[in-house]
């Protein structure tokens, strides 16, 4: 048998295999091991992070035009190399290329928006806020910052972070999911051939070990993640504990209302992708429809059976396949679980996905749509987030109700509403204690140059990831107040406190 690949780590612009524990990294679609991952160790960590602090010195007083124009330059690769970026993301972690690619899409938006840096890192300036006295503000980097992405976006989620970090003149290290690591390490490399100076930009295999050292290591000032609710509660705490600046975006449950007046077909369409695109592994999917009266219900439930029944699952790369595996099989059995559970609790399996086999890829983790009714608060499968390609629908008779029981859930992340009435919506969006609101639109996805955070226990941190927040959370404000007396005026002390009067 011929020996696996082993993937190492990115650091100081050299590839790296160290680390003396390794994990496999297996192709979803198939079931089988098709690489090796080396997991770093206290040595690696020791060694990237001492390269980040090296590196950033003179990557802070490089001009922001210069920093600037290393984006531009990556953003031309990344669109040259987007084949090839799509297949690496589709081997590891399952979902259809075309998916893969929109992924990638949105990461080179938030590249682009990285390259307007300059524009955001001007500061102000106030002339004779007093007599003769000048005052400023300058937005000045923290130094090495640190973020760890999920296995659902690998290629999208890091450009949420590192590109504006180091725009604004720090330095990054990366640790991505140990799951699907390839493709992140690809655009790394990229980096480097767009410009990044080597140690600027440095990526950590590992896990909860590699986690820990960035949390606790006092030369790292930031750490920005992106998961599960513990496990952002946990990194929020400890990386507060220590001192860190931290953006944590945790977990989510979203809530699609559709009212009486929705136009049925417009909204099955948008909620057969919210909910079953890249089966359900989104942290903005809709799990959840919240049908405000019986016959909307119904007319959604039908609507949903019938487009249900012409989806294509399989491997991510084959034509015509709109939804593909499970990331690993423990993943699949968890989602699985979920399934039985909602049974279990009375909810109604209109649609079962459980005993879906795809003919020559029996090994693969494929789950087919699963879709309940009569979905209630407190049952296991409404309030906890599956992550998979589960929708239930929930009955309610009005708006106000469907309102009340979205705000009283624990996530705050996204929501959306279909209806024809403006007054509903306009009602809808001013009220409902959710971060990120739609209307007709079934994944509310800020763009690269808003920003983009939930409410509630979706987001712990005050900043929300990319965009002008992005800006803020990887700089600190410095503000000068200067004054230069005139050549041979002595002047007296002054006691008062001092004002512009």
């Amino acid at each position: 048998m011929s020996q696996l690949p082993t993937i190492g780590h990115l650091i100081d612009g050299k590839t790296v295999h160290s680390g003396t524990r390794s994990q496999p990294i297996y192709n979803p679609a198939t079931g089988q091991i098709e690489k090796t991952l080396l997991l770093a160790d206290a040595a690696t960590l020791e060694q990237a992070i001492a390269s980040a602090q090296a590196a950033f010195p003179a990557w802070r007083n490089t001009p922001p035009l210069k920093r600037a124009r290393v984006m531009s330059n990556l953003k031309v690769l990344l669109e040259q190399h987007a084949d090839e970026l799509c297949a690496l993301i589709t081997a590891e972690h399952g979902k259809v290329l075309s998916d893969a690619l929109g992924e990638l899409q949105r990461g080179i938006e938030n590249v682009e928006y990285a390259s307007y840096a300059p524009e955001l890192l001007k500061g102000e300036h106030s002339k004779n806020v007093g007599p003769s006295i000048d005052s400023w503000s300058e937005f000045q980097p923290l130094g090495v910052t640190a973020g760890i992405t999920p296995f659902n976006f690998p290629a999208m989620v890091p450009l949420w972070m590192w590109p504006m970090a180091v725009a604004c003149g720090n330095t990054f290290i990366l640790k991505p999911s140990e799951r699907d690591p390839s493709s992140t390490l690809r655009i790394a490399e990229l980096a480097l051939q767009a410009g990044l100076p080597p140690g600027v930009l440095n990526v950590v295999n590992g896990d909860k070990e590699a986690v820990d050292a960035l949390l606790h290591d006092p030369r790292v000032k930031a750490v920005s993640f992106v998961g599960s609710t513990p496990i952002a509660e946990y990194i929020y705490s400890e990386g507060c504990k220590h001192g860190k600046r931290v953006q944590a975006l945790g977990g989510a449950k979203n809530h699609a209302v559709v009212m009486p007046d929705a136009d049925i077909a417009n909204a099955v369409n948008a909620l057969m992708g919210a909910a079953y695109g890249s089966c359900g592994e989104r942290c903005m999917a809709i799990p959840l429809v919240v049908a405000v009266g019986d016959a909307t219900a119904d007319a959604v439930i039908a609507g949903l059976k019938v487009e249900i029944a012409k989806m294509k699952v399989g491997p991510g790369t084959a034509p015509g396949v709109d939804m593909g595996p499970l990331v690993t099989k423990p993943h699949f059995e968890k989602v699985k679980a979920y399934v039985d559970q909602g049974v279990k609790e009375g909810a109604t399996l209109v649609v079962d996905g459980r005993r879906l086999k795809v003919p020559e890829h029996e090994d693969g983790y494929y789950l087919g749509p699963c879709l309940f009714d009569n979905v209630k608060p407190g049952m296991v499968t409404y309030q906890e987030e599956i992550f998979g390609p589960v929708l239930g629908v929930v009955r309610v008779k009005t708006l106000q109700e469907a309102m009340d029981m979205i705000d009283a859930h624990e996530y705050g992340n996204g929501t959306c509403i279909f209806t024809r009435d403006g007054e509903a919506a306009r009602y809808f969006t001013d009220h409902i204690q959710v971060g990120m609101v739609g209307v007709n639109v079934p994944l509310p996805v800020p763009v690269a140059y808003h920003s983009f955070g939930g409410w509630k226990r979706s987001l712990f941190g005050d900043l929300h990831a990319y965009g002008p927040d992005a800006m803020r959370f990887y700089t600190k404000r410095k503000t000068i107040t200067q004054r230069w007396p005139s050549a041979g005026v002595r002047e007296g002390a002054v006691f008062s406190f001092p004002s512009s009067r």
